[in-house]
């Protein structure tokens, strides 16, 4: 079993709660604009937005679930240990 360091943990429930929703958010506020779009444009456009408001939830929920590896680098630890000695004890 591979022993983990802090740098490799994955992140709280609470952090990755918060980025999937702030992700949902963004991509369902993509979709209020679509569907606002849709009362002001017409022809190809019309359709377009159509498709993003109809399209958008699914694709929101599929990017906010996806599992994000964590950011921070593998930790290489040293070969031996020094201890600190206090020199000046040693003086006296």
């Amino acid at each position: 079993m591979k022993q983990q360091s802090i740098t490799s943990l994955p992140a709280s429930p609470e952090v990755e709660r918060r980025n999937r929703m702030i992700k949902y958010s963004i991509a369902m506020g993509v979709r209020i604009v679509c569907i606002v779009l849709m009362l002001f444009v017409q022809g190809w456009w019309l359709l377009l937005c159509a498709i993003g408001a109809i399209v958008l939830p699914y694709f929101a929920v599929v990017v906010a679930n996806v599992h994000v590896a964590p950011r921070g680098a593998e930790v290489l630890r040293p070969g031996t240990v020094a201890t600190y000695r206090n020199t000046d004890d040693e003086a006296r």
